[in-house]
């Protein structure tokens, strides 16, 4: 197995564990059962990806790989045993940035390596790290990251960005993977903390939107 399988197995997996985490909390704020929290956790955990594999051609991933959904199902049995008061409220907020710095990086490396253009490399990257969390906004009746004003394409745009241009410019792919994270997380964190958001069209941000 070579250092680019190595890579995008390790990011797919993390990221998948992550984001449905992130959809297993989701459905603790709604207190829902725990087939509704496998459910969400998987459906989370693997929408981006789909969507990534469907669009450029590919077998999609967690079909003949289940362990995926396995690693979903993890997940939410995890936060079922620890309940939601090991949790903070924001940490679903925080889940999903990491999550979403992991799978801007991964989208972009699969799409690579199957030949996909650079360009449509990034684009690829971007609703890996975004899509899997709208489903999960919907199944929840969440108001959707993209309908707020606060950084959320934007760093996954970035981090893939950065890692496809760090890659043709020859750095190692582990390097820029870990580069592509930082970014997108780290802008995505400056977001969160900070409020940071792109100016929108009709005025300032609001104050009471929260990130």
């Amino acid at each position: 197995m070579d250092r680019l399988t190595v890579t995008l197995t390790v990011l797919d997996y993390a990221a998948v564990a992550v984001f449905g985490a992130t959809g297993a909390l989701a459905a603790a704020r709604r207190k829902h059962d725990i087939v509704t929290f496998g459910f969400f956790a998987a459906v989370t955990g693997v929408g981006g990806g789909t969507l990534r594999d469907l669009l450029i051609g590919a077998p999609v991933f967690w079909v003949a790989r289940p362990d995926y959904l396995l690693a979903c199902l993890a997940a939410a049995a995890a936060v079922w045993v620890l309940g939601p008061r090991r949790f903070r409220p924001s940490i679903l907020t925080w889940l999903d940035a990491v999550g979403m710095a992991a799978y801007a990086v991964v989208g972009a490396l699969k799409a690579q390596s199957l030949g996909v253009p650079p360009f449509s490399a990034v684009v690829m990257g971007v609703l890996t790290a975004t899509f899997g969390g709208v489903i999960r906004d919907v199944l929840a009746h969440e108001p959707s990251v993209l309908l707020q004003r606060q950084l959320y394409v934007t760093p996954a745009l970035a981090g893939a960005g950065a890692f496809v241009l760090l890659g043709q410019a020859g750095v190692p792919t582990t390097v820029a993977g870990v580069i592509g994270f930082a970014v997108a997380f780290g802008i995505r964190a400056g977001a969160i903390l900070w409020r940071w958001a792109l100016p929108g069209f009709g005025g300032p941000l609001p104050e009471d939107e929260a990130p």
